[in-house]
């Protein structure tokens, strides 16, 4: 049967999360995002999300609403066994919108793998089908706020935790310090989120380890065009740095690796969309620089999508899928699960998930 693209809906969610979410560029309350549900001729469905961060990404829900009235429809009629040239158009069209793009690219894959009967990791090979393991992350809030989140985590099993820092050096010390002595047998991310001066990310490091702080990796502590600052960081600390706003394209990240800016690229396909992800996972590998993956607040559906990524393609050392787990609630049905720091890998087609329709849907048919 068919399985052309006849119709496509989508509409605003709102997720309040447990704790504000504060990081060096900005604040969260409410995760404001996108559910898109394309349905093929075959009648198969396929669910994607889109989650702007304006704070990190400068994309916004409104901007994401009115991308997707034209996206969706270059993609009617289309075949979802064309989601490659699917996601390249889309990008042609919406340079500016890689959240809105990637919605729609995940509906679509998902849908298609639905109608071959096959896991979305299956599509990317199935190298690595395991239980896999994730950070969790820490938002930038007052001393005690710190401990008291990082002792609920590690009760849970959590011992990788991303620290959000960079807007005042001396306390991001004095809150790695006390989680440090808080908890044993710990290691820390330090998620800059391009706040940092170099200098101050010299003395944030100096400051961490000369109080016994396990730091494996240093994520974008520099404004991303300051790639000199981020390979100077490198050198000086030893410890791994990470590209994450740094990388928005796959020619941002052959600048990374060619200027040897970082260790590891952060992928994300809430910055690229789904089908360029995949082409900057893959040019990773063959260049050495390593793997992480993350996300913005996004619920399982979008993260899902990025876990399709880890089964898949396989060669991802470092977890950052942590965000459903910062909801409130959750919204969606099936797919894979957690189990404290643990995601669960699903057998169902697709992402084998489900969401409820809203009543304020778009429909583009």
């Amino acid at each position: 049967m068919s399985v052309t693209i006849s119709k496509v809906e989508f509409w605003p969610v709102d997720l309040p999360i447990t704790d504000p979410f504060v990081v060096a560029t900005g604040a969260r309350t409410v995760a404001e995002n996108v559910f898109l549900r394309v349905t093929l001729a075959n009648g198969v469905e396929g669910y994607g999300e889109a989650a702007p961060f304006p704070e990190v990404g400068g994309e916004t829900r409104e901007g994401c609403l009115t991308a997707l009235r034209q996206l969706c429809k270059a993609a009617l009629g289309r075949s979802a066994a064309d989601y490659k040239n699917i996601g390249l158009r889309l990008s042609e069209l919406a340079p500016a919108h890689p959240a809105a793009r990637c919605a729609l690219e995940t509906a679509v894959i998902d849908a298609y793998c639905h109608s071959s009967n096959i896991p979305m990791w299956q599509l990317w090979g199935g190298r690595d089908v395991r239980e896999q393991e994730t950070d969790i992350t820490i938002p930038i809030t007052d001393l005690d706020k710190t401990v008291a989140l990082a002792c609920e985590w590690y009760a849970q099993g959590f011992r990788l935790f991303k620290m959000k820092v960079g807007r005042d050096v001396e306390q991001d010390i004095r809150r790695l310090e006390a989680v440090h002595f808080a908890l044993p047998g710990i290691s820390f991310i330090g998620d800059g989120n391009q706040g940092f001066s170099r200098q101050d990310c010299l003395t944030f490091a100096r400051g961490v380890k000369a109080f016994g702080g396990r730091m494996v990796l240093l994520e974008q502590p520099v404004v991303r065009e300051d790639l000199d600052s981020m390979e100077a960081i490198r050198r000086e600390t030893g410890i791994p740095v990470a590209a994450d706003e740094s990388v928005r394209s796959l020619a941002d990240a052959r600048e990374v690796v060619a200027r040897g800016a970082a260790d590891y690229i952060n992928i994300k396909i809430m910055k690229t969309g789904v089908v360029e992800a995949v082409e900057i996972a893959s040019f990773a590998k063959t260049s050495g620089i390593k793997l992480m993956i993350g996300g913005m607040l996004e619920t399982r559906i979008a993260m899902g999508c990025s876990f399709s990524l880890v089964l898949g393609l396989g060669g991802f050392d470092v977890l950052d899928l942590d965000t459903p787990l910062l909801l409130a609630g959750d919204p969606v049905t099936g797919g894979y699960q957690y189990q404290g720091p643990h995601l669960q890998p699903w057998s169902g087609p697709g992402l084998d998930m489900k969401a409820n329709l809203s009543p304020n849907v778009t429909t583009v048919e």
